[in-house]
């Protein structure tokens, strides 16, 4: 017996340690990848102390990612970590989203313009470059309008309307029914407003960290931020009143904007991502990150 029991212990202990390696390989694999990421804090002239993710070399040029409505910093994760090999990535919580304060006010293009300014002054005050998505076009062309165009050096806007035509399609009201369904709960609705931001599959633990991220939007300021009141001529002539380079990045939903800006503006880039979800970063993330090195090396000086 004595010789059979160390061999079997040992294969005991070989599939415990086995068994360990494989929890910790699967928890770095739900966690976000840019462990190198440092957390900083800035406050705003009104107050308000928000939150950005920092990476990568500070001398570099820097390249400033903001996300779009309810969505937090990290889900730049994959360009955060691609970028900050050679840049000074930043990643933004814009007010009420991540890991910045959420106060009762400030909801609207102006102020979000403003903080997004704020932030870039508060960096080395060098120009940036900045890869904005969603609801982050907005903000960051309302930054445009309201600080002009003197701290940027190119602008990656990412599947949203950037204010020409053709204006886009409103859904038809659902027929009438006789029977009345309750609305979902908040947290219901940005449950599925989560899973429809992607066309291929994520994992489940990704997902539900995403939705709970969103939730630190109070509602209220959830439904503030998609009623931006100017007018869409506002946008456009946000984009049309700079020459700085533009790498436009849009599923065919805003191909028919993208087609006319670019027959009218010199310097601007167009690129359709036939087959992704409206985060299209994160379902084609190699493409994504190629199109943006490519772009910024054939149009911004380092």
């Amino acid at each position: 017996m004595g010789g059979v029991a160390a061999p079997f212990v040992w294969r005991r202990a070989w599939g415990a340690c086995v068994a360990i390696l494989i929890a910790a390989v699967s928890l770095c694999a739900s966690a976000p990848a840019f462990a190198a990421a440092q957390s900083r804090w800035f406050t705003t002239s009104d107050g308000v102390k928000l939150h950005y993710l920092e990476a990568g070399p500070a001398d570099a040029q820097t390249l400033v990612f903001v996300p779009g409505w309810t969505m937090p910093a990290w889900i730049w994760d994959r360009q955060i970590e691609a970028f900050s090999a050679t840049r000074h990535v930043i990643a933004f919580d814009p007010r009420g989203q991540g890991e910045s304060d959420a106060p009762a006010l400030g909801y609207d293009a102006t102020r979000r313009g403003r903080d997004l300014g704020e932030l870039i002054a508060h960096l080395d005050g060098k120009p940036v470059v900045i890869v904005a998505w969603s609801l982050g076009v907005l903000d960051t062309l309302a930054y445009v309008a309201d600080s002009g165009d003197a701290k940027v050096s190119a602008l990656v806007l990412v599947d949203n309307s950037v204010g020409e035509e053709p204006a886009p399609k409103v859904a038809p009201a659902p027929a009438h029914r006789s029977k009345v369904v309750a609305p979902p709960s908040h947290g219901e609705a940005m449950r599925r407003f989560v899973s429809g931001l992607f066309a291929t599959a994520q994992n489940p633990d990704y997902l539900n960290r995403l939705t709970e991220a969103t939730l630190h939007t109070p509602e209220a300021a959830a439904k503030a931020l998609r009623a931006y009141s100017p007018p869409r001529t506002y946008w456009r002539d946000a984009l049309y009143s700079t020459n700085k380079p533009v790498l436009y990045i849009v599923r065919p939903r805003w191909k028919a904007q993208a087609d006319n800006v670019a027959a009218h503006r010199p310097g601007f880039e167009t690129a359709v991502f036939e087959h992704a979800g409206h985060a299209l970063f994160v379902d084609q993330p190699d493409r994504f990150d190629a199109l943006v090195a490519d772009f910024l090396q054939r149009r911004v000086k380092p």
